[in-house]
C-alpha cells in the first residue's frame, strides 16, 4: 500500500493537509505562484519537492521580527 509519504506528487488536497493549511490557501498559493504544480493528463498535482521549495522560501524571507520596532 502506498502513502503520501512515499509518493512524489500529491492532490492539492493533500499537499494542502501536509502544509497544514486549507485547501482554498493551497489553491491561491498555486495560483499566486509561490507553490508551482504539474498536469499529468488532466490532473493538477503538487510535487512534493515543490512544498520543500516553499516552505525554504518563507525561511529566507523576512520575518515578523525583522520589522519589530
Amino acid at each position: 500500500m502506498t502513502t503520501s509519504d512515499n509518493r512524489i506528487v500529491l492532490t492539492i488536497e493533500e499537499a494542502a493537509q501536509r502544509l497544514g493549511i486549507g485547501r482554498t490557501t493551497m489553491y491561491a498559493l498555486i495560483k499566486a505562484g509561490q507553490i508551482r504544480t504539474v498536469t499529468i493528463g488532466r490532473l493538477r498535482r503538487v510535487p512534493t519537492f515543490c512544498l520543500d521549495e516553499y516552505v525554504r522560501s518563507l525561511l529566507n524571507g523576512p520575518t515578523p521580527l525583522d520589522h519589530a520596532a
